[in-house]
């Protein structure tokens, strides 16, 4: 990396004080409750720690292996499932204590701990990938690796340069974003009215079961990914009241199944066992893959010619259709689950076909407007993702601000540092008392 005359590389480890954390016996109640913070990996989803939703007392912190960290320190999450694609920092807003699962740097004087936490998201994947501890269950950074990552420091006054200029570009940035989410969930609840609102009128109901001609589970035969086979659909395949067809398993050709459960355009598919909000969930399959099989958690509903099932799956997945579901669904080991006898008593309003026809097109064009607003506020999300990195790059390569001659160069404070650390007494080690 080309740096500014002014810069330097340098290891981690050389940026500071780094320590560790540790666990108060959950079985000592005097260590727990207390004043004090206490950082897991659950709160580090703030760029700042003020407070946290566990709390230690002093006596843990004298008898345990939990130990203050200095307000200002750099936290960063070292062992975690969200190591497998994020990386959070955050820095101390106060003096704190950390678990086991983090490491804190006390940055040394002449660095801004703003500076240094910005630097480690700047490089959060290579961190990530050149760090990471092999043959764990749980993700893991190597200490020793993550403590001789290099990263570039700029002299003093540049770096808080850097982080006010960082900070006011990703504010703004956050603002956008804050109002595309918000006109991201309008528009799901649009989607949700629209199709409620097509649906509700003065026709009589009738039980689905009364427009079916048949009703069958998917196979239970185990898919696999020789994409050779027979593609089937499985509950994961059906979002937004439509198929998916980007990851889908096999069946063998051969397979005894692949004629039971072969789909034919024009079958209703219902979603009998997922989590609470996705259970009932339903599509039509409208053309694939020939043949294209289902799975067992799915239920294959064929209709008469008085139901359009474009009409029923509008049902289904609309408020009605919810309500329904949410008081018949019964409930196992986290998964939501409507059984074929309970969907064929699923009341359905049921209007002549030509006006079936005509609000299914109605409602077609409604959804294909919401869902081209939804793919541009997407596309703005991305645009803003890829410039908070752009951002970052500028910043850490000497392009987001200007230099100034006359700033003391990186190379002067680091070894000033060097010097500090190699004449700075070395910090007992704390006994642990045990208590009684």
């Amino acid at each position: 990396m080309k740096l500014p005359p002014n810069w330097a590389m340098a290891p981690l480890r050389t940026l500071g004080t780094w320590s560790g954390g540790g666990t108060p016996s959950k079985q000592v109640a005097a260590f727990w409750n207390g004043e004090i913070p206490w950082v897991s990996p659950k709160d580090m989803k703030v760029p700042r720690i003020s407070d946290t939703e566990d709390h230690i007392t002093t006596d843990a912190i004298e008898q345990s292996a939990a130990a203050l960290v200095r307000r200002g320190s750099v936290l960063v999450v070292t062992r975690s499932g969200i190591l497998r694609h994020s990386l959070p920092v955050a820095v101390a807003d106060r003096d704190v204590t950390l678990n086991q699962d983090l490491k804190a740097l006390t940055v040394a004087d002449g660095l801004v701990p703003e500076y240094v936490a910005w630097a480690v998201r700047r490089f959060d994947r290579m961190i990530l990938s050149t760090c990471a501890k092999s043959g764990t269950t749980v993700q893991n950074l190597e200490t020793a690796r993550l403590l001789d990552f290099e990263i570039p420091v700029a002299p003093m006054a540049e770096q808080r340069r850097i982080v006010a200029a960082i900070e006011e570009y990703l504010s703004r940035l956050d603002s956008a974003a804050e109002s595309l989410d918000r006109a991201k969930r309008r528009l799901a609840r649009l989607r949700t009215s629209t199709i409620s609102a097509a649906v509700t009128g003065a026709w009589p109901p009738v039980a689905l079961g009364e427009v079916t001609e048949s009703q069958i589970y998917g196979s239970s035969a185990k898919a696999n990914t020789d994409v050779t086979g027979v593609p089937i659909l499985r509950m994961g395949n059906i979002r937004d009241g439509a198929l998916d067809f980007d990851e889908l398993k096999y069946l063998p050709a051969d397979h005894a199944d692949v004629e039971k459960c072969r789909l034919e355009p024009g079958d209703l598919l219902f979603n009998r066992t997922n989590s609470p909000e996705l259970v009932g969930k339903s599509a039509v399959f409208k053309r694939g893959p020939d043949p294209t099989v289902f799975a067992s958690y799915l239920i294959r509903v064929r209709l008469t010619r008085e139901c359009n099932p474009d009409w029923a799956a509008l049902v289904i997945n609309s408020q009605l259709g919810r309500r329904y579901v949410a008081t018949v669904r019964t409930q196992q080991v986290g998964q939501a689950n409507v059984n074929g006898t309970k969907l064929a008593a699923m009341p359905i309003p049921l209007p002549p076909v030509e006006e079936q026809r005509r609000i299914i097109q109605d409602v077609e064009h409604e959804l294909s407007l919401i869902d081209a607003m939804g793919a541009e506020i997407d596309k703005a999300l991305r645009r803003s993702a890829a410039l908070r990195r752009t951002i970052l790059d500028q910043a850490f390569s000497g392009k987001l601000v200007p230099q100034d001659p006359s700033d003391e160069p990186a190379s002067v404070l680091l070894d000033r540092i060097a010097a500090e650390r190699a004449t700075a007494p070395k910090p007992s080690r704390r006994k642990r008392k045990i208590p009684a």
